[in-house]
């Protein structure tokens, strides 16, 4: 079983930096394929962003190529996402997520999900 939870949502201006932070237990970060996904009211849940599982490399949705960050800090089981140039689009409840078998390129392929963390920026 995999437990996740996310810190660091907030309200931020149009132009400006948030940093979400995943703590994951229960599994090591580097076993897990974990990403970002992010739900605007009245949208369905989008991929954002994810790191491999040996963490060689990041993908991300192009809405947010250039702008947002994926990482990961094995020490402290941690994943974060650097946000930043936000835009009023951005505004959502961001959700960690998580997957042992697979990846998670699609909220289909997530196991695990966090509880969520809204993001507000205002124009």
């Amino acid at each position: 079983q995999v437990q996740l939870a996310e810190s660091g949502g907030g309200l931020a201006q149009a132009g400006g930096s948030l940093r979400l932070s995943c703590a994951a237990s229960g599994r090591t970060v580097s076993s897990l394929s974990m990403g970002w996904f992010r739900q605007a009211p009245g949208k369905e849940r989008e991929f954002v962003a994810r790191i491999f599982r040996d963490g060689s490399s990041t993908y991300y949705s192009d809405s947010v190529k250039g702008r947002f960050t994926i990482s990961r800090d094995n020490a402290k089981n941690t994943v974060f996402l650097q946000m930043n140039s936000l835009k009023p689009e951005d505004a959502a409840v961001y959700y960690c997520a998580a997957s042992i078998s697979r990846v998670v390129s699609t909220a289909t392929q997530v196991e695990y999900w966090g509880q969520g963390t809204q993001v507000t920026v205002s124009s």
